[in-house]
C-alpha cells in the first residue's frame, strides 16, 4: 500500500471514530470557544489524537504538529521549514460542524524541509477526498483534477471578510462590483480549494494565512493547475509570518482577480 493510500485510510478512520458520530450530536461540554469567535470541539481533539499516533507509526522521526495542539502551545509550530513535519487541521470548518451543516473537512499536509510535498483533504459528508503529491497531479477520489476555463473575464468568487481588519475591508469592498457574482466564503478550506478548482468559483481572497488552513489546499489547487500567492505576489510556503492570499483557478484568473481587488496602489494605505 502506497503512503497516500494508507494516510487515506488513517483519515477515514480518524472521520469514522471521532468526527462522523459527533455531528449533529454535541453537547454544550463537547464545545468551547479556544479564542474570541473561534470553536473547537472534542471531535477536533479526539481526531488530532488518532491521526497523530498513527502518522508516528508511519515515521516515528517525523514532527506531528496540529493544529489544536498549537492552539495550546503555539511554539509547536515554530521550524515549519526544517525536517519531516506533518502538519494536521483536524476538522476544518468547525464553525459550519458546530450548526450542524457541511462542509468541513479534515486536512493534512506532509512537508519536507518547508515544501508541501503531499495533501489530504477529506469530506466526512460526501467521503470525498481530495489528494495532491508535489509534480503528480491531484485526484478526487483518484480520479485526475485539471483546473481551467476562460480566463478573459473572471465570473464569481468569494471574498472572505471574518478577520480582514476594517481599514482593508473598505479597501477592497468597493472592488466587488469589479466581479459579476461574488458568492459567500464556504467558511471551510478544505472546501473553498476544490470548489476552485473544479470551476465552481474563480477566486477566493482570504486575510489569515495559517498554515494548517491553506497548505493541503494550496498544493492540491496548484497540482491541479490553479495558482496561489500572497497579495504581493510571493510565493505561499511554510514557516512564514503575514496576511493575505489570492488563490485562483489558472494563473490567467489569479491575475485578472489581483487586478480587479487588489489594486496595491489604492490598497498600500490601508495595510
Amino acid at each position: 500500500m502506497s503512503l497516500i493510500e494508507r494516510v487515506s485510510t488513517i483519515l477515514h478512520e480518524a472521520a469514522a471514530e471521532a468526527i462522523l458520530p459527533r455531528f449533529r450530536n454535541l453537547t454544550a461540554r463537547d464545545i468551547v470557544e479556544k479564542s474570541p469567535g473561534e470553536l473547537v470541539t472534542a471531535a477536533d481533539h479526539h481526531a488530532e489524537r488518532l491521526i497523530g499516533e498513527q502518522l508516528l507509526l508511519l515515521d516515528p522521526s517525523a514532527r506531528i504538529v496540529g493544529e489544536e495542539a498549537c492552539a495550546r502551545t503555539p511554539a509547536l509550530a515554530d521550524a515549519l521549514g526544517q525536517g519531516t513535519v506533518w502538519l494536521i487541521d483536524p476538522l476544518d470548518g468547525t464553525g459550519n460542524f458546530v450548526s450542524g451543516r457541511g462542509p468541513f473537512s479534515v486536512m493534512l499536509a506532509l512537508l519536507r524541509e518547508g515544501e508541501t510535498v503531499a495533501a489530504w483533504m477529506l469530506d466526512p459528508l460526501s467521503n470525498q477526498l481530495h489528494v495532491a503529491e508535489l509534480g503528480s497531479g491531484a485526484q478526487i477520489n483518484g480520479v485526475p483534477v485539471v483546473a481551467g476555463g476562460k480566463p478573459d473575464t473572471l465570473r464569481t468568487g468569494s471574498n472572505s471578510t471574518r478577520f480582514l481588519p476594517l481599514d482593508v475591508l473598505e479597501a477592497i469592498e468597493p472592488r466587488l462590483d469589479r466581479v459579476p457574482l461574488i458568492v459567500p466564503p464556504l467558511l471551510c478550506a478544505g472546501a473553498e480549494y476544490p470548489a476552485i478548482a473544479a470551476g465552481d468559483r474563480d477566486f477566493a481572497v482570504f486575510w489569515r494565512t495559517l498554515p494548517w488552513d491553506h497548505l493541503p489546499g494550496a498544493l492540491f489547487l496548484s497540482e491541479a493547475g490553479g495558482h496561489i500567492a500572497r497579495w504581493d505576489g510571493s510565493p505561499y510556503r511554510a514557516g512564514q509570518d503575514g496576511h493575505g492570499l489570492l488563490a485562483a483557478r489558472t494563473p490567467d484568473h489569479w491575475q485578472a482577480a489581483d487586478a480587479a481587488l487588489l489594486d496595491w496602489r489604492g490598497l498600500s494605505g490601508a495595510i
